[in-house]
């Protein structure tokens, strides 16, 4: 590995726990990573620990394992998870441990695993992951997700290469969507994380009651819930500590309310979901619910993951980004949602986040649905924006406020 690497991973690693996470003395960090990104990960746990941390605890996989299990396994052991493994995410989540995930893994890493394998695996590791999935859900704990290269998803964003010039190539990429390329990435950071959150201001004192998406594949219109908020870059977990929940980041996002969403809406990049991808996917909604689904590829999978629950058969999040975007500029389809989520204007199947809604941290389950917030054991994001996209706000009194044209803000 060049020195050069190893010097940018280094700076990768300090923004990640300085930045990211944001890591305080005497709290437990848990790093989820794949065992191709043994460098990084003993970087972050390097500089969590001079942070103050009282311990980090790395949880490894191996897709090329995992495969294999997916393949082979017994359907009822696949979504009959052991009762220590939820054991271990509520006690660990009972301590707020933060938790970093790094992407690094083949989007279509499972791509030869039968649906309804990935399905019963589906549905053990949504048991498993409740506590956790909450605790991100309230901003309970801080957390972060981030990217790293590897060989296999490389070569996917990058086929004409070879495999050593498209590793290097995304790393470099995804330093330099990280700000590692300034001359104080920090700095970069706490300027774009300013430039967003005026944009949410911007959003928040208007109040629309509606958003109206328009272009050539899409109509759709999406009802806010009264007392929604915004959200941008930054956040802070419920200690009070500000955290980035995802590195790079361009977008702007609340939730819906998830009884007035109709239309249709058409997917403008690839999703990797569970290892496969779906392309072309296109939704209707009436009253809030998905009432036909189809895409060119990947249907089963899609189907599966609209039929996990109520709520997947609705939407959690929206969320916007610029076609001028950085990540968008780079021409790219990662094949990645951390990475195509920040270049297109996206929509999420499933759970909305309760800090969407003012005090919504704080409200039963009850009252988040009186609200209008999804309830759902996924969140899926995918993506919808491109340059013919228009964006307009509706008002109470129906009064039409352009918020994006063209695929850029007004």
């Amino acid at each position: 590995m060049s020195s050069d690497l190893t010097t940018n991973l280094t700076k990768y690693a300090n923004l990640i726990v300085n930045l990211g996470v944001n890591v305080q003395p005497k709290q437990t960090i848990i790093i989820y990573a794949a065992v191709d990104q043994v460098q990084l990960t003993r970087l972050i746990t390097k500089a969590a620990y001079a942070k103050g941390a009282a311990e980090v605890i790395i949880k490894w996989d191996d897709p090329v394992i995992d495969r294999e299990f997916l393949t082979n396994a017994d359907p009822i052991r696949l979504r009959t998870p052991y009762t220590f493994e939820k054991q271990a995410a509520t006690e660990l989540m009972n301590k707020k441990a933060s938790r970093i995930s790094i992407l690094s893994n083949s989007p279509d890493a499972f791509k030869t695993v039968p649906t309804d394998q990935l399905q019963a695996y589906k549905i053990g590791k949504t048991i498993i992951k409740q506590p956790v999935m909450k605790a991100t859900m309230n901003n309970d704990i801080s957390w972060l997700v981030v990217a790293a290269a590897s060989p296999e998803w490389a070569q996917l964003v990058y086929p004409t290469e070879t495999v050593e010039d498209a590793t290097n190539h995304l790393w470099q990429t995804i330093f330099a969507a990280n700000r590692l390329n300034t001359a104080n990435p920090e700095t970069s950071w706490a300027e774009h994380i300013a430039f967003l959150d005026n944009q949410a201001a911007w959003l928040n004192s208007n109040q629309f009651d509606a958003l109206h998406y328009q272009s050539a594949n899409t109509d759709l219109t999406i009802g806010l819930p009264a007392n929604h908020v915004w959200k941008a870059a930054g956040d802070k977990d419920r200690s009070g500590n500000s955290f980035v929940p995802n590195m790079p980041t361009e977008e702007v996002f609340t939730a819906p309310d998830n009884r007035r969403i109709d239309g249709t809406v058409a997917s403008t990049l690839p999703l990797s979901y569970n290892g496969q991808i779906i392309n072309g996917i296109q939704l209707t909604f009436e009253s809030g619910k998905i009432i036909a689904a189809t895409a060119k590829e990947g249907t089963e999978l899609l189907t599966s993951l609209i039929d996990t629950d109520a709520g997947s058969h609705s939407l959690g999040e929206v969320a916007l980004v610029p076609e001028d975007s950085p990540i968008a500029q780079t021409k790219t389809i990662f094949y990645n949602t951390l990475f195509d989520e920040n270049a297109s204007d996206h929509i999420a199947i499933g759970a909305g986040y309760p800090f969407n809604i003012q005090n919504g941290t704080n409200m039963t389950a009850d009252q988040l649905a009186a609200a209008g917030l999804n309830q759902s054991d996924v969140h899926v994001d995918f993506m919808i924006g491109s340059k013919d996209m228009n964006i307009t706000g509706i008002t109470k009194t129906q009064q039409e406020i352009p918020i994006m044209q063209n695929g850029n803000w007004v």
